[in-house]
């Protein structure tokens, strides 16, 4: 049965400004602050510290004795296109009509109905990167969305294309394979993703010459989204397991220019001094799985300190619904039982996942100018027995931990803030 229960629509009196007193603030980006004051106005902090003058007027949410930090950020996650229970009829995370499917957008099937959402509050997730899954070589454009608040899912878009998600390994191997056509090897995995950039070059040459001659030209949805690849508007989501398919994320970045970031890396620890050397980052996990096939047969949480302590950036990731993302904090608290340093494992929640991204001017730090995606826990977040017992988005509150009746309440359909 579900701990969150779903409460009356926020009241239109919900105030401007809001003022977190007296808290353990932990704001990531800098150091904590006892007895510290989060402002809000306007759905953006203004202000952070334990000497913040506090206007009259000001809503104040008393924190005294608890934990304050900004929203978590999941950087890979299905919530909305991959429902949990509801069969084929929520499951849209995979187009599976062809290897290429660029030009898909993960928006375009999200249900902010998916009970994902909710549990992405209990665990104090407020922001996350929706990508289709890893059934194709390409697999079309990721969304980064606030886990509540939105009317529809256009009103929680922080930024409405982030990334192209990728594939290398078993999962495209296996599809196409069975229907006996291409890619059904790990070189023809590679030959579709190549073949697929070279002809985004040519694309990209015919239409800046029609472009000079002012002729018309045909757009190609598929071929659009990959000149925005190579010319490094979008980031290239590489899920890889192996270090093999990793060196192999490597080449083809390498070769095309593209900005890699490696989902997944359970082998990444083999070639972390690389992963270092190249600055690329790592979105790691999920860790709470069976060893279910061959690549994930040297999985380990401990791993993940392993790529740290060579220099890599890491986040972490559930990849909900494969671990529910709720339990996203829980695995960074195992991965410190493992020899990840705290504070590390709070960046691996907020700050890195964010700045990876490209997401750091709005979210994962407690910063002025920086969207008021404000958590309030019951303690230290990498203690299991914490919960979040206050979530802001925008700075509006759309959960609450109902200590009395044991549920987390939710806020149905909180309209954000305007800012101004």
């Amino acid at each position: 049965m579900s701990h969150v229960t779903v409460s009356a629509p926020e009241p239109a009196t919900t105030p401007r400004r809001i003022a977190i007193t007296g808290g353990y603030v932990v704001p990531v980006s800098g150091p904590p602050v006892e007895n510290g004051t989060v402002l809000v106005e306007g759905g953006r902090i203004v202000a952070v510290g334990a000497d913040v003058t506090v206007p009259d007027g000001t809503h104040r949410v008393d924190a005294t004795g608890r934990w304050v930090l900004p929203g978590f950020v999941e950087a890979h996650g299905h919530v909305g296109i991959w429902e949990e229970g509801e069969g084929v009829a929520g499951d849209d995370v995979n187009e599976l009509t062809d290897p290429d499917r660029a030009a898909v957008r993960a928006i375009d099937g999200i249900n902010i109905d998916d009970e994902g959402f909710r549990d992405a509050l209990a665990g104090g997730v407020t922001a996350i990167v929706v990508k289709p899954g890893s059934g194709n070589p390409i697999g079309g454009q990721s969304v980064a969305i606030k886990s509540w608040g939105g009317r529809t899912v256009d009103e929680q878009v922080i930024r409405a294309a982030v990334s192209v998600k990728s594939a290398l390994g078993e999962n495209p191997k296996r599809v196409y394979r069975d229907r006996k056509q291409l890619p059904s090897t790990r070189l023809g995995v590679s030959l579709v993703i190549r073949e697929a950039f070279t002809k985004a070059q040519h694309y990209r040459a015919a239409r800046e010459a029609a472009e000079r001659k002012g002729e018309p030209f045909a757009r190609d949805l598929g071929l659009e989204t990959l000149v925005r690849v190579l010319d490094g508007e979008l980031l290239w989501d590489q899920h890889c397991h192996r270090h093999d398919d990793i060196a192999t994320a490597i080449r083809l970045a390498e070769e095309f220019g593209c900005r890699l970031v490696v989902n997944h890396g359970t082998e990444g620890h083999k070639i972390a001094d690389v992963l270092a050397e190249k600055d690329i980052p790592v979105v790691f996990g999920p860790m709470f799985t069976s060893r279910s096939k061959v690549e994930l047969r040297d999985r380990a949480i401990a791993h993940l300190a392993r790529l740290v302590e060579a220099g890599v950036r890491v986040a972490i990731t559930t990849d909900h619904p494969v671990v529910p993302i709720n339990f996203l904090v829980h695995q960074a608290t195992l991965a410190v039982k493992e020899g990840l340093p705290a504070e590390v494992a709070l960046q691996a929640l907020t700050v890195n996942p964010a700045q990876m991204m490209g997401l750091g001017d709005r979210v994962g730090a407690l910063r002025p100018g920086l969207d008021a995606d404000v958590v309030v826990w019951s303690g230290d977040p990498l203690d299991v027995a914490s919960r979040a017992e206050q979530v802001f988005i925008d700075g509006v509150s759309v959960y609450s931990w109902d200590g009395a009746a044991g549920v987390g309440r939710v806020v149905e359909r909180a309209e954000r803030l305007r800012r101004g």
